[in-house]
């Protein structure tokens, strides 16, 4: 295994992407590449295998969709019936989608043919799509597997695989449905994989399906810690509620994820915040299909301004102005902190992210700090007491804008 550290690129063109994704980039005002994309593009368009620890919000998907799509431009040879060029494996059907959004976006000037398929809904439409063939087949590993045992796929023609969020996939138990696709894919492809962490058994799977990868880590410190303000409100768990309709009272608060570790607590926070007047929206595994999707494109629209979410629905959301991320329950997994917050830092955007813990959450508040790196900057001398609870105390207002430069600047200091 090599590792890469060139960025020297500046610019799209200067990666080596023809002028049609160049193009379609420019209409969506991507002007610069980011670091995973400066390193990335070029290794792949020379047809090197790739291990990339990013977290999401580095811009990772277009790392590893341009040059897929320019490959497959570039060798304009059909897939045949049944069959894909290409294969993207993902963990959620939310970032199934939200893959193959991007992909439509990034080649809608190349002709490529391209279908995604995932569970929860029916699957006719998924296999007329798959009927002629496509170039780009974008996938959760149950729905195709399924399609494959019923002979409605065929992956022999396979030149280039995705594993995006292999860590992810794993948690979810996806590692036998990982392991029985890739025995179906040709042995000569050029495979990528995408995780934000990198823990033993995720290695040793990235061992199993790539050919001497080069190594790319674009790591949280780099990316999503920098960018984010980090502050947390110490808050008796029975005050959370309160403390949470105090705070989204700041018209600075536009756009809005909150993150429960729950399904019912996150039904619970929107339609709390309904009552308030606040217009949200849940999003988690028990909603179906059709509406977690409505969820999302109230939420994108703005016509909900708040994302009520649990941790592994939220992967995939990639929704542009995300103003703050609000951990109303603090996650016990620290890695999964640094996804949270890394909604409201989309590719080297600035970001805020608060945090509510009670006391049965500050072992969970230590690790995260120890992860990161850092303490998270206090807002108010004293736990958040709601009105009519002993000893109540009127909310901090949040930090400020001075406050967050001092944050981000150096050494985490108390908010007062």
């Amino acid at each position: 295994m090599t590792t890469s550290s060139s960025t020297s690129a500046t610019s799209f063109s200067s990666l080596g992407l023809n002028e049609p994704i160049r193009r379609a980039l420019s209409a969506e005002k991507y002007a610069d590449p980011t670091p995973i994309q400066t390193r990335a593009i070029p290794l792949l368009l020379a047809g090197k295998d790739l291990l990339a620890i990013a977290q999401t919000g580095t811009g990772k998907t277009a790392a590893f969709a341009l040059p897929i799509l320019q490959l497959l431009f570039e060798k304009k040879a059909p897939a045949g019936p049944r069959a894909a060029r290409a294969l993207v494996l993902a963990p959620t059907r939310e970032l199934a989608i939200q893959i193959a959004e991007s992909f439509k976006v990034y080649g809608c000037h190349l002709g490529l043919r391209q279908a995604v398929v995932f569970g929860g809904v029916g699957q006719n439409p998924q296999v007329r799509a798959l009927a002629r063939g496509v170039d780009i087949l974008i996938a959760t590993p149950g729905r195709l597997l399924d399609l494959l045992g019923q002979g409605h796929l065929r992956l022999d023609r396979v030149s280039h695989l995705v594993l995006d969020e292999a860590d992810r996939m794993l948690d979810m138990g996806f590692v036998r449905d990982v392991r029985k696709i890739v025995a179906e894919l040709p042995k000569r492809r050029q495979s990528q994989f995408f995780s934000a962490t990198m823990p033993s058994d995720v290695a040793r799977l990235a061992g199993e399906i790539l050919s001497d990868p080069v190594r790319i880590e674009v790591t949280p410190s780099a990316t999503t810690v920098e960018q984010v303000a980090q502050h947390v409100y110490f808050v008796n768990a029975a005050d959370k509620r309160a403390l949470l309709a105090q705070v989204l009272k700041d018209p600075a608060l536009a756009r809005v994820i909150v993150f429960s570790r729950t399904k019912h607590g996150a039904n619970r926070v929107a339609q709390q915040l309904d009552r308030s007047g606040v217009a949200a929206e849940a999003i988690h595994g028990n909603k179906t299909q059709g509406a977690r999707q409505q969820a999302l494109e109230k939420f994108r629209s703005g016509r909900a301004r708040v994302l009520v979410a649990t941790d592994i629905a939220a992967r995939g959301i990639d929704v542009d102005g995300v103003t703050h991320v609000i951990n109303f329950e603090l996650p016990n997994i620290p890695e999964s902190y640094v996804h949270r917050i890394g909604r409201t830092a989309r590719a080297g955007a600035a970001g805020i992210a608060f945090s509510f813990c009670d006391p049965s959450e500050r072992p969970y508040l230590r690790d995260i700090e120890k992860l990161i790196k850092r303490p998270l900057a206090v807002a108010g001398d004293q736990p958040f007491r709601a009105a009519g609870s002993r000893a109540a105390v009127a909310p901090p207002a949040p930090p400020t804008a001075k406050r967050r430069r001092r944050f981000r600047g150096g050494k985490a200091r108390q908010a007062a």
